[in-house]
């Protein structure tokens, strides 16, 4: 006697089941489109238009004469001398802010990491310089502090005189004696407080029993800042340093605030060099050659940071 046996199920096409995989992604997605469009057209389109308008000879004084020079706007850049100094000033001046503010920060940093009485209003006062909007804190550095004649630091420096029974001090333009240290204090007085709290996130993020066993070994407090606490801190200071960096060298604010790139062109940096190529010589397709070059440094930048970011967040998932 034979029996009849239903035949087997067959499983659906592998094409329809990744069709529906991939359609249920795309709805899943679909939501974030708009998001997408608005960024692309936002950033990406005023990007593409300034690469094409750093290949043509465009000078608004002379609309007639615009014409496609190719990559020679950017043979420009790289060999006018005023770019070339504002190279080397933006170099001194991100590498001088940065690594001032990290060790500054730093310090701050392990100090916030201890525990006293009113440590979170200090914390508080300490964050305000960052908060300051940037033309603010420049106006503030230039008149509040240098100025020459009611200055805080001229202001000071005469007490001093005073105090020791002399008349009053020399009258010092801080702004004009020393432009670029009085571009690089205010930047630093900003950025500080950014780099605390990078560096007081890692303290904070120290395994506890590592420090203790250091403490139980009879490690002094040196030691253990030298050998567990500052390589812990290694992905931190590096982040820090990126991002300032990234920051820093499209600094405008304070150079066109304090110095307005002066005296002698001593502090004037690449965004500063790029406003004075668009609107005082009206060279469209140099400024905007130069900017595609400031763009394309600070997405190397950012990708360093990023892979940092990256680093960061796969060492605290493996904890």
């Amino acid at each position: 006697m034979t029996t009849l046996t239903a035949p087997p199920k067959t499983a659906p096409p592998p094409t329809r089941r990744r069709m529906s995989k991939g359609s249920g992604q795309w709805r899943r997605r679909l939501p974030l489109l708009p998001a997408l469009v608005f960024t692309v057209v936002v950033t990406q389109l005023p990007f593409v238009a300034t690469i094409v308008i750093s290949t043509f000879q465009w000078n608004i004084l002379r609309p007639g004469e615009r014409h496609f020079v190719g990559l020679s706007n950017f043979s420009f850049v790289f060999t006018d001398e005023r770019l070339r100094t504002a190279v080397l000033n933006t170099i001194v001046l991100t590498a001088s802010v940065v690594l001032i503010s990290v060790v500054l920060g730093l310090g701050l940093a392990m100090l916030l990491d201890r525990r006293f009485l009113g440590r979170g209003l200090a914390r508080t006062m300490l964050i305000a310089p960052f908060l300051v909007m940037p033309v603010a804190a420049a106006l503030l550095w230039k008149h509040a502090l240098y100025n020459p004649d009611y200055g805080l630091l001229n202001g000071t420096l005469n007490a001093v005189y005073r105090l020791f029974g002399a008349d009053n001090g020399p009258t010092i333009d801080w702004v004009s004696s020393y432009p670029m240290p009085a571009v690089v204090l205010s930047l630093v007085w900003q950025w500080t407080p950014f780099m605390m709290l990078i560096l007081l996130a890692g303290l904070q993020a120290q395994p506890g029993d590592v420090l203790e066993a250091a403490r139980v070994d009879g490690a002094s407090a040196m030691a253990t800042f030298r050998f567990v606490t500052l390589p812990h801190l290694r992905q931190y200071i590096e982040l820090g340093i990126l991002l300032g960096t990234i920051y820093v060298v499209q600094t405008f604010d304070a150079v066109y605030t304090i110095t307005q790139g002066g005296p002698g062109s001593r502090t004037t940096n690449l965004p500063y060099e790029i406003y004075l190529t668009m609107f005082r010589k009206y060279e469209y397709g140099q400024a905007a050659a130069a900017g595609v070059v400031v763009v394309l440094g600070s997405i190397v930048i950012a990708t360093f940071a990023l892979r940092t970011i990256a680093s960061l967040f796969r060492e605290e998932v493996s904890r």
